[in-house]
């Protein structure tokens, strides 16, 4: 069993739709979905019918890394101890839980291959439309210590095969982050200051620290609806998160002129 953590906030649909995704998985059974809804407006929804269990429960909005926790916290006392993080605004390849599953056979803690769902890319008119669907928005990842910040290696590439190797990588997105207990037990729990942004950075830092690699596994397919939950790439809300929480991680792990200049750069609202 493979518990699946993902976060809702007023997403309803979005979330019934990642889960009508993974109900077509092959193996859909392996799954059992956790899902904090720190919606601000909460709905009566029953999520049922599916080949999986679907736990939902109701929580304040602490942030994402606080909807992480609780799915971790409700799948070790179940007994599970392989994890998936992964954002409600995904869709799944079929055979998602089965590369999924032997993937643990030889990593810890990976991600995978992620494009942008069909319409979500954002350069729109620089494809042509045999190539949507196979935009890549992550292929592996690393960090720009100059700037604190993260990179998505191949984002806004049409894939070719050019990414194709199961490899070590340094950043793992927190849109499909898979990791055991044995992480758990040695890197703790994903820290709750970040609110929005950088946590899963942060955890994959923490991760290093302690010894442990991080791999990407480009048989592992899903695509995005690329930040549909915080209103789209560019809205207030993304700006504001992803300013706040650079300057968090970067005083936190940068080289110290980075961080002088995180200070200045914040302070003058750049």
């Amino acid at each position: 069993m493979i518990g699946l953590i993902t976060v809702n906030y007023n997403q309803y649909q979005q979330t019934k739709e990642f889960l009508e995704s993974l109900n077509s998985v092959q193996k859909a059974k392996k799954a059992w979905v956790y899902i904090a809804d720190v919606s601000s407006k909460k709905e009566v929804v029953t999520f049922k019918g599916y080949h999986f269990p679907v736990t939902l429960e109701e929580k304040e909005n602490k942030g994402y890394a606080f909807g992480v926790n609780c799915g971790l916290n409700f799948f070790l006392a179940k007994g599970i101890e392989k994890f998936c993080v992964v954002n409600n605004d995904i869709l799944f390849a079929k055979d998602f839980l089965i590369t999924v599953e032997k993937t643990f056979q030889k990593a810890d803690i990976f991600g995978g291959k992620i494009y942008y769902a069909k319409g979500f890319e954002y350069h729109k008119e620089r494809y042509q439309k045999k190539e949507l669907g196979k935009v890549l928005w992550y292929a592996g990842g690393g960090f720009d210590w100059k700037n604190a910040l993260t990179f998505h290696r191949g984002v806004d590439e049409v894939d070719r095969g050019q990414y194709d190797n199961f490899e070590e990588t340094d950043f793992i997105t927190g849109c499909l982050f898979c990791f055991n207990k044995k992480v758990v037990d040695k890197v703790g729990f994903w820290d709750e200051r970040y609110f929005l942004y950088f946590e899963d950075a942060d955890y994959c830092v923490r991760a290093k620290n302690k010894g442990l690699k991080l791999y990407y596994n480009p048989k592992i397919v899903i695509w995005h609806k690329n930040a549909q939950s915080t209103g789209g790439p560019g809205s207030t809300l993304h700006q504001k998160y992803q300013r706040r929480n650079r300057l968090i991680f970067g005083l936190k792990y940068a080289p110290f002129r980075t961080k002088i200049h995180l200070i200045l750069n914040y302070f003058r609202g750049k």
